[in-house]
């Protein structure tokens, strides 16, 4: 049987993505809207694309452990040893083992856990300090703040680090790279010479940190770097390793954090919650400690609910190695299969009222009565991401402090569109004005 799909297009699928749904973060929700769970399209930069937004046909994908090269391919200026995120399935395997130890460990969290609350505290000093009290931009400032957590985590505490100059460098980089892939029209003769000297300043940076390790277990040492040289990787692996790490990590939480607070900012019921149980928990404490996250539930399920609206990826993508079978549909070897995560956590028959902002879906109770693959935001399978039990526990903890001693409203007037730009980002920003709690 046939995979459903529109008529193939000889632009490869460009106007469609970007025409008929305003970017490709919501083109698969038109698609799956239009033909149903599994739908055949073309994918810009892939080819041929088969998107499957039904936890219960993902489940046949779960095992896949190969990433579509072209699709990626905007990646490779940052990685001199080989591309990392479409690494055969042999060499990653390894090398995915390595990165969960660190990333995904409770004790390199803890060890880096005062810092970074620290770095929080800075954060939220500075808006209730305003004197004008007027609105802040949070998707800008919260991703350097992201940033700021994952070099001290990543290269180390004491390395000079000017995270606003590696924000900056990273985005030059990928608009310049992503423009490539997507076809985008140049308008400025030199992005390309801008992006050629961003990509050597996040490599300096990266490469000064490296030398400076320290391996005697003092406080600025990265744990990262420590476990990539203790695993005797060569110097290009362990900056690639870095640079991606930094890339991924600091998107991921800054993003999901603005997210939340721009949808608290508009339940302010929900909001009320939060910090009330900020207060039961905390007391007269500004910051949680590490062990003060597991009795944040709500703080979690609203996190979650947050990230099930505005997945900051919206979307992956695996390629078939052999012939397999999705529900009544034979997908060919060698077949791009996307990853819809916004059309799988907006999917009507296992999210009722699926626009709804509700963090009561994530009950114990409820969350048991889902697929396990009803909520993605981390991606499924050997390919999912390493980083997601460390992003998890910086945007509770930049959560908890900041809601700790400041609500949220909206800016009048501003509108927010989500866009994507490498992640799922507000077009024109999410600005809200900082009240401190009374």
């Amino acid at each position: 049987m046939r995979v459903p799909g529109p008529e193939h297009q000889e632009d490869g699928g460009l106007r469609a993505v970007a025409a008929a749904a305003g970017g490709l973060h919501r083109y698969p929700l038109h698609l799956h809207d239009t033909y149903g769970p599994v739908v055949r399209f073309q994918l810009p930069g892939a080819g041929e694309a088969v998107s499957i937004a039904d936890p219960l046909l993902l489940e046949a994908t779960a095992h896949l452990d190969e990433r579509p090269g072209k699709l990626f391919a905007f990646l490779d200026p940052l990685c001199e040893a080989g591309n990392l995120q479409v690494l055969p399935a042999d060499e990653h395997t390894p090398w995915r083992r390595l990165l969960l130890s660190v990333l995904a460990g409770r004790p390199a969290h803890e060890r880096h856990f005062a810092r970074f609350t620290g770095l929080a505290r800075e954060l939220v000093d500075r808006w209730a300090g305003r004197a004008d009290g007027g609105p802040v931009e949070l998707q800008q400032e919260l991703t350097a703040l992201s940033l700021r957590m994952i070099c001290e985590f990543a290269l180390g505490a004491d390395t000079g680090t000017d995270a606003d100059r590696v924000v900056t460098a990273f985005e030059e980089v990928l608009t310049e790279h992503l423009g490539r892939l997507y076809q985008v029209p140049r308008t400025d003769p030199r992005s390309a010479e801008r992006a050629d000297a961003a990509l050597a300043c996040l490599r300096a940076t990266v490469d000064r940190a490296v030398a400076a390790h320290r391996p005697d277990g003092r406080p600025d040492r990265s744990d990262l770097i420590g476990a990539l040289i203790d695993a005797r990787q060569s110097p290009a692996r362990i900056r690639d390793t870095v640079m991606v790490t930094l890339l991924a990590a600091h998107h991921t939480t800054g993003v999901a954090v603005s997210w939340t607070l721009h949808l608290l900012g508009r339940h302010p019921h929900v909001a009320e919650r939060v910090a009330a149980e900020l207060d039961r928990v905390l007391g007269d404490r500004a910051a949680p400690d590490y062990g003060d996250l597991r009795h944040l539930s709500y703080l979690d399920m609203v996190l979650k609910e947050s990230m099930r609206l505005f997945p900051p990826g919206p979307y992956g993508a695996r390629e078939t190695t052999e012939d397999l079978r999705v529900g009544p549909y034979e997908i060919p070897a060698g077949t791009t299969v996307f990853y819809p995560f916004w059309a799988v956590h907006l999917n009507p028959g296992h999210w009722p009222d699926p626009q709804r902002f509700d963090p009561e879906r994530f009950t114990p109770r409820e969350a048991a009565r889902r697929p396990r693959l009803a909520y993605i935001p981390f991606g499924i399978g050997p390919r999912s991401c390493e980083g997601a039990t460390l992003a998890t526990v910086e945007a509770q903890l930049i959560l908890a402090v900041l809601l700790k001693r400041l609500r949220f409203t909206p800016a009048p007037g501003h509108e927010v569109t989500p866009t994507e730009r490498f992640v799922l980002w507000a077009r024109d920003g999410i600005w809200m004005t900082a009240h401190p709690r009374v």
